[in-house]
């Protein structure tokens, strides 16, 4: 791999760089809309479940994942935009397109993700999951003995729990669960009370697994299975007996999942926002989802109901709910046809000491995940809760999981008599109930739980433990860029920090001291925080690289982020380029800057990066005249990050760890040419693929065989 991000250099000392024509940086035409942007990340996760070099029951997992991020972009990004329509908003973005401009150009591409999803489903991967002896069957080719065996498996456990619910006035249109799995049946015949009912709506609870697998001596493969849908679907004439069944179609329903408090009027957020969980699963409809099979006639029939109309519907060639497929990547037990295992290393340092603390005060400790274990993390904060000379606890919970560890070593904490603070996210988008149920927890084991700042979000990730030793109180902490969340952690990419520095810990403090009492910011010593300080010190940093280049030295940005939206940032970029300075950003997601505009911005380069794990680290780097100033932070580039965010940047001072970061977290993606795509003027993206003669270069594969302590 590359160890150095070698900077640009333009100008001759003493003389003016020579610029090209300066454009209007307000021009909309430089700007790409973040929805447009968010779906080509959409088609880029879905390449690689078409991607033939990666492990099939994988490619399975990549194409619900595409399905999974496509529902919360209904729930949250386009119920935003026909909320804004409905209001009566029409003010455009950066990029020029209004609410109504902006929903007439995501539906086309919608359409096309959509079909591109169960075409690569019917096409390839069921037919290669056969070749494989996994076998999804539908109802048409099921054997004698499937039949008999799935009927008395219907008659046993999903009827009992069936309701179907007939279709008069007095049985009104149903309250549809929010993504649930329903059919809307068509019924000829009278039944026992001389009722003539047309159309009945049968809801399959949630409780079914959504795929069923066969005995090996019904299955006639290796690893047989039937969706429930299917069971459900050929049974349907036991839910109406004497009656005949003319049509019987899935169909499922999105909706507005953003909730909503008014923090300034509400007194107590968690009690509001537990009242309201319950109704987002009944909240307003943003999209329908048929079979193909569906009649025009029933498919209107149902957006009557749920007031949508036909640019809101969406027919689908099989189940409406590609995440039920997920099931199956664990159900089927093929290592070969998975990614392989890996049991993550442990930095040399920490190997075999029991004592974090004393580890901590001779240096700071790295660790990058999911390549290192998140373990030495839990194990502080263990050993803080047992140690009697630790007095008091500190830490934020943005997401952490149900049965979390972090969460437990916290209640003992308390439990103990420790002084524990936990600022807890309550608003965490779909993470909401189980937080909710932690700060109960925290609170009955007596440890002060607080919400953090009305408006703002507490997304930074921070631990502080205060420990008492020799007279003095020492102040230890862990920053991350990503959740304190045991499970993504063997997922996600992310940088953790443990250090002893007493001045990051004074940050740290005060940080604190803001998100749970009643106090003016301050300047910190070390680190950079949002929403007061963090995008005006990326503005100085781009542009003093800038100033660098212009006074004949060296300008280099290499940053790396999950989202590239804010509009400031993205002109101070353009300018730094046409200037001179040579900038490389790795985004996984939205990226609203285009790369390769002449005159504007021939001196940047975007690429994302979509592999086994998700990039999730935001890394900012500048050259900065040779010192090399590198970030590590919770934040993406984006307007709720730098102003509606309680947000931390970290620096890493340690010349042997920031070279750490660089390597393993920009050049290790830069050297990528299998997993990273490259973003031209357009904002259309390219995958890179070796030469006839290049080697395959995987920066995750590259990290793991590095850094992991055992690959099987």
């Amino acid at each position: 791999m590359s160890t150095e991000p070698q900077p640009g250099k333009t100008g001759v000392p003493g003389k003016e760089p020579k610029l090209k024509a300066v454009r209007d940086l307000n021009d909309p035409s430089l700007f790409i809309n973040r929805e447009l942007s968010l779906l080509r990340f959409h088609k880029r996760v879905l390449a690689q479940a078409s991607d033939e070099t990666v492990p099939l029951l994988e490619r399975i997992r990549f194409l619900t994942i595409t399905n999974s991020i496509l529902d919360e972009f209904f729930e949250i990004r386009v119920s935003g935009l026909k909320e804004q329509i409905a209001f009566g908003y029409f003010k455009s973005g950066p990029d020029g397109l209004g609410p109504q401009a902006q929903m007439d150009r995501l539906r086309p591409e919608v359409l096309n993700l959509v079909n591109d999803q169960y075409r690569l489903l019917n096409e390839v991967l069921l037919p290669e999951l056969a070749a494989q002896g996994i076998a999804i069957y539908r109802r048409k080719h099921w054997s004698d003995v499937q039949k008999e065996w799935i009927q008395e498996y219907f008659l046993r456990e999903v009827l009992p729990v069936l309701t179907p619910v007939g279709l008069d006035p007095a049985h009104p249109f149903p309250r549809i669960l929010n993504k649930s799995l329903n059919f809307i049946v068509t019924l000829d015949g009278k039944d026992a009370f001389g009722r003539k009912s047309q159309a009945a709506v049968v809801q399959a609870p949630r409780i079914l697994p959504r795929i069923v697998p066969l005995p090996d001596e019904v299955s006639g493969d290796p690893h047989g299975f039937v969706l429930i849908s299917s069971v459900i679907h050929a049974h349907m004439e036991e839910l109406f007996p004497g009656m005949k069944i003319t049509g019987c179609h899935q169909f499922r329903v999105t909706r507005n999942s953003d909730l909503w408090v008014d923090e300034e009027e509400v007194k107590d957020l968690l009690s509001a926002l537990k009242g309201e969980l319950p109704h987002r699963e009944f909240s307003k409809a943003v999209r329908l989802e048929v079979a193909d099979t569906c009649s025009p006639e029933m498919a209107l029939f149902l957006q009557n109901q749920f007031n949508l109309g036909e640019a809101d519907t969406y027919e689908v060639d099989g189940p409406v709910n590609l995440n039920r497929l997920s099931a199956l990547v664990d159900l089927v037990d093929r290592p070969e046809l998975k990614y392989r295992s890996f049991t993550p290393g442990i930095p040399a340092k920490l190997a075999h000491k029991s004592d974090l603390f004393s580890v901590l005060r001779k240096g700071d400790v790295l660790l990058h995940h999911p390549y290192q274990s998140f373990g030495p993390v839990v194990d502080l904060i263990r050993q803080a809760a047992a140690d009697p000379d630790v007095l008091a606890i500190r830490q934020t919970v943005y997401r952490t999981g149900m049965d979390s560890p972090m969460a437990e070593a916290l209640l003992d904490a308390a439990r103990s008599g420790k002084e524990v603070t936990a600022v807890i996210e309550l608003r965490a988008r779909f993470d909401e109930a189980a937080n909710i149920e932690l700060a109960t927890r925290l609170q009955e084991a007596g440890a002060k739980v607080v919400y953090g700042v009305v408006g703002f979000k507490a997304h930074a990730k921070m631990l502080l433990i205060v420990r008492r030793e020799g007279g003095e109180l020492i102040r230890y902490v862990h920053l991350g860029t990503g959740n304190y969340h045991s499970s993504t952690a063997r997922a996600y990419t992310d940088f953790g920090l443990m250090t002893s520095d007493q001045k990051i810990g004074e940050d740290v403090h005060n940080v604190f001291q803001q998100l749970t009492g009643v106090c003016k910011a301050q300047t910190l010593n070390r680190c950079v925080q949002t929403p007061f300080e963090l995008h005006g010190r990326l503005l100085e940093m781009i542009e003093q690289e800038a100033a660098n280049v212009a006074a004949g030295g060296d300008g280099r940005i290499v940053a790396k982020m999950n989202s590239l939206i804010e509009p400031e940032i993205i002109r101070a970029l353009y300018r730094a380029s046409m200037g001179g300075v040579e900038i490389d950003l790795i985004v996984r997601g939205v990226c609203c800057l285009r790369p390769g505009i002449p005159g504007v911005s021939d001196n940047i380069r975007v690429r994302s990066v979509v592999g086994r794990f998700l990039e999730h680290h935001r890394i900012f780097h500048f050259h900065a005249g040779g010192e090399e100033d590198t970030l590590c932070s919770s934040a993406d580039w984006m307007p709720r990050n730098f102003f509606r965010r309680v947000e931390l940047a970290f620096p890493i001072r340690s010349k042997k760890l920031r070279r750490r970061v660089i390597e393993e977290g920009l050049m290790v993606l830069l050297d990528d040419n299998c997993n990273a795509w490259e973003m031209d003027a357009t904002g259309e993206y390219t995958q890179l693929r070796p030469g006839k003669d290049e080697e395959w270069v995987s920066g995750q594969d590259t990290l793991l065989r590095e850094m992991a302590l055992s690959l099987g």
